[in-house]
């Protein structure tokens, strides 16, 4: 997601003159396209931006930007404007489209701009610079609804909206018409519900059965998925299908039941193990990833241990291990048993060496 709205962003500089620098120190503008899914993120960003202020000095005329997630955080934006006060440009995650104007404002008037619309829209006529080869990103939706109680991204890209059918559908066309993408990827905070503010009959199966009608050697990819709302039509669909991919990203989280309902998950481990057992069923090919996060408040020993039998039973292809991170804002924020840094350290090093030892194994067989 973040990839694909740094290309927007390109996009948007190049259609108003800009050329990629080469580096900093010979760029007129730099954007700083912001994460706050976790702290590290935070931290690593304010590090970067804290490293342009001699460029500032020595090119004053330089436009400095920061957008996304963590500026779209009211307190976060206003100490930026404090405490940096060579960042021109302050604005959040609804309101990218205006970049033109907000770099017109400042070259015009030379004040400071801080711009968090609060009105999450659907805003069309974007045109990405492209930079992932011969894959494109293509936005299905924006915003999530569900609200799990470490996520910070319903607070900060605010509820689902669902882009138009038609509006997708000509995206991919003109794509296609390129010849240079062969893979299209399909991008939501959680794909499978797509269509639910759209009206009856609208649904992601819909959508990329329409997607998967039109013309051209191409292969269809989404990210990411929510087991709540992986249907198992929608596994006869991708098993059915000569285009959909058979790599699937299921994000697990937890092995314990108990730790999903803490999360919000809305699905317990014999539901996840179920649809597993039909994907592997229709699709014996497929390829499955997830993602876990360990040490979330709450979690003991025994919860870990079952997360980790869940992985050994599931024997996923991959495993994105993340350890919990506090994100104010969130419930999980205020939850108590908040589990120490070095438990969480041994805890994801278990995991990945998990995942290395059953792809390890795979191989053999």
């Amino acid at each position: 997601m973040n990839i694909h709205e740094s290309e927007k962003i390109a996009g948007i500089l190049e259609d108003m003159g800009y050329t990629e620098a080469k580096s900093e120190e010979d760029a007129d503008i730099i954007v700083f396209n912001t994460c706050c899914i976790r702290e590290t993120a935070e931290q690593k960003i304010l590090g970067h931006i804290g490293n342009v202020k001699h460029i500032k000095k020595v090119k004053p005329n330089l436009i400095v930007a920061v957008c996304g997630c963590m500026s779209q955080q009211p307190a976060r934006a206003e100490n930026l404007k404090k405490s940096y006060p060579y960042v021109d440009i302050i604005f959040g995650t609804s309101n990218m489209h205006k970049l033109k104007d907000f770099i017109l404002s400042r070259k015009a008037v030379r004040k400071r701009i801080l711009d968090i619309d609060e009105v999450p829209q659907v805003v069309e006529g974007i045109n990405p610079h492209r930079t992932s080869g011969d894959n494109a990103w293509v936005n299905i939706s924006y915003g999530c609804n569900n609200f799990c109680t470490y996520c910070i991204v319903p607070y900060v890209r605010g509820r689902e909206r669902s882009r138009k059918v038609e509006d997708i559908i000509n995206e991919v066309k003109e794509l296609l018409s390129d010849g240079k993408y062969k893979t299209i990827t399909l991008l939501g905070q959680n794909v499978n519900s797509y269509g639910k503010d759209l009206g009856e009959g609208v649904n992601f199966e819909y959508l990329i059965k329409e997607i998967e009608k039109l013309d051209g050697d191409f292969e269809i990819k989404f990210l990411s998925s929510h087991p709540k709302d992986f249907t198992l039509s929608l596994v006869d669909t991708i098993a059915s299908s000569k285009k959909i991919s058979h790599e699937i990203h299921l994000p697990l989280q937890s092995g314990s039941d108990k730790i999903l309902k803490s999360m919000n998950r809305q699905y317990d481990i014999a539901k996840y193990l179920s649809i597993v057992d039909y994907i592997k069923d229709k699709i014996p090919n497929v390829r499955l990833t997830t993602d876990i996060i360990v040490g979330f408040p709450g979690e003991t020993e025994e919860d870990f241990q079952q997360t980790v039998e869940v992985c050994k039973k599931v024997e996923f292809d991959g495993i994105f291990a993340f350890m919990y991170s506090k994100r104010k804002g969130t419930k999980a924020y205020d939850f108590e048993d908040q589990v120490d840094e070095k438990t969480k350290h041994e805890r994801v090093n278990k995991i990945l060496a998990l995942e290395k030892e059953i792809i390890k194994n795979k191989q053999i067989v």
